[in-house]
């Protein structure tokens, strides 16, 4: 349980990273030049490398990543409520990898506590 809780969170983050990095393929059909194309490109992969950074910030603390993804899910719910249909598609995954995230951190923590209790 404990390697399976540690480890969900990490790989949905990886793989709600590459759904994200789909969206930028579209700047390929817009017909730009070659450095307007890859400007582009770059500009729409920055939420895919700022999940990757939060991912690699956050490896070892668990309550960061947990607090600040059901954050972004919450910024992402209230600013697009004009487009109730990417709702769930964005926000959903943030909030249950935040969630994941905060149940991995309480594990450890509370994991580490009987541990001091047993040993004292």
């Amino acid at each position: 349980m404990n390697q399976l809780l540690f480890w969900i969170p990490r790989v949905l983050t990886i793989l709600f990273a590459v759904f994200i990095s789909l969206f930028a393929l579209d700047v390929f059909q817009e017909g730009k030049g070659f450095w307007e194309t890859i400007a582009a490109l770059f500009v729409h992969l920055i939420p895919a490398f700022l999940l990757i950074a939060l991912l690699v910030i956050s490896w070892r603390r668990e309550w960061i990543a947990g607090s600040i993804f059901i954050l972004s899910g919450t910024a992402y719910m209230i600013m697009n409520l004009d487009h109730k249909q990417w709702i769930l598609a964005i926000s959903g995954p943030l909030f249950l990898i935040g969630i994941l995230f905060l149940l991995d951190w309480n594990y450890r923590k509370s994991k580490a506590t009987t541990t001091k209790t047993e040993s004292a």
